[in-house]
């Protein structure tokens, strides 16, 4: 039996600043982009990043399963911010794309967080603070990009 180790406080810390970080960015998005979960902001990103795919390449970069992502787009669908197409090379397949909608409320979306993030690091931490904040963030990414080795051959859900 694997035994569970205390939780280190630095990670704790980490956890909660995250959370309270997204909670921040999410008061900063236009009203319609409020009433979307963070989820399905983040397919529209993969969507305008990467172009139309399947819903099954979907959920796997998502690391969610099919039927959530079913879910996900079905939404996104009812609230004309995707569509879905046939794939030209296999009638079989779908390929969702992000509509001219969903590209417009992403904008505004992403328009607003960056312009709340500029703000506030140059009212709170200044050019003097902006190197250490650079290496931070160098930090953050290597860890959103790690796999977990205690999860391994696992899918994360959201």
């Amino acid at each position: 039996m694997q035994r569970i180790r205390a939780a280190d406080p630095m990670a704790v810390r980490l956890a909660v600043v995250i959370k309270r970080l997204r909670d921040r960015l999410r008061e900063t998005r236009p009203d319609r982009a409020k009433q979307l979960p963070i989820s399905h902001l983040a397919i529209l990103k993969r969507l305008r990043d990467g172009g139309p795919v399947t819903a099954s390449a979907l959920a796997a970069a998502e690391h969610v399963s099919q039927q959530a992502i079913a879910q996900h787009v079905t939404a996104l669908m009812h609230a004309g911010l995707v569509r879905a197409t046939r794939d030209s090379s296999d009638a079989r397949k779908r390929l969702i794309h992000v509509t001219r909608a969903g590209h417009r409320l992403f904008e505004s979306a992403a328009d607003s967080r960056h312009a709340w993030l500029t703000r506030i690091i140059d009212a709170e931490l200044g050019a003097r603070n902006r190197p250490a904040l650079e290496k931070a963030i160098a930090l953050l990414e290597r860890i959103a990009s790690a796999d977990d080795p205690m999860s391994a051959g696992t899918t994360r859900r959201r």
